[in-house]
């Protein structure tokens, strides 16, 4: 959770090796837990709101393609069924 919280303090500033810009808008946040190369995948939307799509463990140097795909389909589903005052409504009503 910390590496969380620095990403929702830092934004897309959080520099590497922390996270990185992998491609179209979409972003990785590197986490190393027991050995593993864990990412977690996230987009940001509406400037300032961070969206976690999913996460896998790294076992190549590249993050597959496939793992791209699938939080691309994420964020075109969730941008769909969203808009910015709905998501801002929800996140005040969650605090």
């Amino acid at each position: 959770m910390a590496w969380i919280d620095e990403l929702e303090k830092q934004g897309p500033q959080l520099p590497r090796p922390y996270a990185d810009l992998l491609e179209d808008g979409i972003h990785e946040l590197r986490i190393k837990l027991s050995g593993d190369q864990v990412r977690i995948i996230y987009f940001f939307c509406f400037r300032d709101i961070i969206v976690l799509t999913h996460a896998f463990i790294k076992h190549s140097d590249k993050v597959p393609s496939f793992e791209l795909v699938k939080a691309k389909r994420f964020r075109e589903d969730f941008l769909k069924r969203n808009n910015e005052n709905s998501i801002r409504r929800k996140i005040h009503e969650n605090l």
